[in-house]
């Protein structure tokens, strides 16, 4: 990889993995774009890497006190403080992770054509637009273990390319009645066990393959999409409590249009 693919692919990266645009269809657009071969397997864990730390660092003093609470409930075998956010972004997460390894060749497979992302990045942007039309009150307390795991299961549909698990997590916080700060911070908290199990995922395939590692590509990545990604978030969350969605859904029709036009 040259040093302008590093940059380019780190940013998008950062960028795109918690707005509600798909990094799938934009990581397959760009390389497609300017022809770049495929950036390898270990590039894509040092920038889950980069995305991961970042978000660990902008929920930082929130996850020292829902930890705590949550192993004071383990110990005291009863709800103590918001520990129901720790135990729901578990049970959320449960979905995403068994059919993640039950379909994980299905999808690489038959899944990742830039018609199908094409046609999910438009599908789903008409998710988003009905979601927030129709979105609550409740912020991301009044999270219950039920209303988590349906999150969940619609997390799930996020394997295929193109959906966006952040638009589509956010989209059924929406809908089941959350404001857009509340779904966006529960989306934000949902992601962190995602991209440790697809990082180690993506880490024990690169253990199987003899491909050459470039250490300076790799902490480079890393450094850029976790930068990106710290700065993402925290615009976002600034912003969406004073916007609607109407932006990201829009962009997505734009972008799923662009994609029939480069692909069919």
């Amino acid at each position: 990889m040259d040093f302008l693919q590093v940059i380019v692919l780190a940013l998008v990266q950062g960028i795109s993995e918690f707005l509600p645009i798909s990094s799938s269809a934009h990581l397959v657009l760009v390389p497609k774009l300017l022809g770049w071969q495929d950036q390898g397997l270990a590039f894509d864990v040092a920038v889950h890497v980069g995305t991961l730390t970042a978000i660990l660092f902008y929920f930082k003093d929130s996850l020292k006190k829902l930890l705590a609470d949550f192993f004071a409930s383990m110990m005291h075998r009863k709800k103590v403080g918001d520990s129901t956010i720790v135990w729901s972004v578990g049970f959320a997460t449960l979905p995403v992770g068994l059919c993640g390894l039950a379909l994980n060749d299905i999808i690489e497979q038959y899944a990742r054509s830039g018609i199908i992302i094409a046609i999910t990045t438009i599908l789903f942007a008409l998710v988003l637009f009905i979601a927030d039309k129709n979105h609550g009150l409740k912020s991301e307390y009044d999270m219950t273990i039920k209303l988590a795991f349906i999150i969940g299961l619609a997390q799930a549909i996020a394997l295929i390319p193109g959906v966006s698990r952040s638009g589509i997590t956010m989209s059924a916080a929406l809908l089941l009645g959350f404001n857009r700060t509340a779904s966006a911070n529960f989306s934000f908290l949902m992601s962190i066990p995602v991209i440790l199990l697809a990082g180690l995922l993506e880490t024990v395939k690169l253990a199987n393959s003899p491909c050459h590692i470039s250490w300076s590509d790799l902490i480079l990545g890393t450094v850029i999409s976790g930068v990106s990604a710290y700065i993402c978030v925290k615009l976002f969350v600034a912003l969406i409590s004073k916007m609607s969605m109407l932006p990201f859904v829009v962009y997505r029709l734009v972008l799923g249009v662009f994609l029939i036009a480069v692909f069919v």
